[in-house]
């Protein structure tokens, strides 16, 4: 997995701006590819970072990076627990819920929306989102955005400035653990 792909798909997270971003790799070796995730959680754990694999097929793998305690705050939000408890998921900590993710991604023929609320979306476009997919959209960047645009787009903008200057300094020579910023 290189490190310009996780550049280009999570630079915001890196940056302490965002809980968390997805990505999909091609994998030829899960031994290869659960050696690549150790030794990128050994560089970035300090920095209040973690990578794991969501879902791992013979010939791809979605991976997550997040800040775990963005993570713990965003589903301690009332909105979220309760979307979360309604899709039957046990709110008793996030490495939980993470459990529960990862087994819907395996094992439901749908896709789990509420994964928006693991990347942290607005809990009210994800509810929107999952409710109503097509219907109501204000605008659309990272998610599609129910309510607040303004808010929104804005958000989207910093995502996108965020990731432009990861991407300069990448190439500038800054290593992917010197751009990951510290948080708590």
């Amino acid at each position: 997995m290189s490190e310009e792909t996780i550049i280009e798909q999570c630079s915001p997270t890196l940056a302490g701006i965002k809980t968390g971003n997805l990505f999909s790799i091609k994998v030829t070796s899960v031994t290869e590819l659960n050696s690549e995730i150790r030794t990128l959680n050994d560089s970035l754990r300090d920095k209040g970072l973690r990578v794991i694999p969501l879902k791992v097929t013979y010939s791809y793998a979605l991976i997550y990076l997040y800040r775990p305690s963005r993570l713990k705050k965003d589903l301690n939000d009332p909105h979220a627990s309760l979307i979360l408890k309604k899709m039957g998921y046990t709110i008793k900590s996030p490495e939980m819920c993470i459990v529960e993710l990862v087994r819907r991604l395996e094992h439901d023929e749908s896709f789990p929306h509420e994964i928006g609320l693991f990347l942290g979306y607005p809990p009210s476009d994800v509810e929107c989102f999952m409710k109503h997919p097509c219907t109501g959209v204000k605008c659309r960047g990272c998610w599609k955005a129910y309510s607040e645009p303004e808010k929104a787009v804005k958000i989207f903008e910093r995502f996108r400035t965020c990731t432009e200057a990861y991407r300069k300094m990448y190439k500038k020579g800054k290593t992917l653990a010197q751009l990951a910023v510290t948080t708590a």
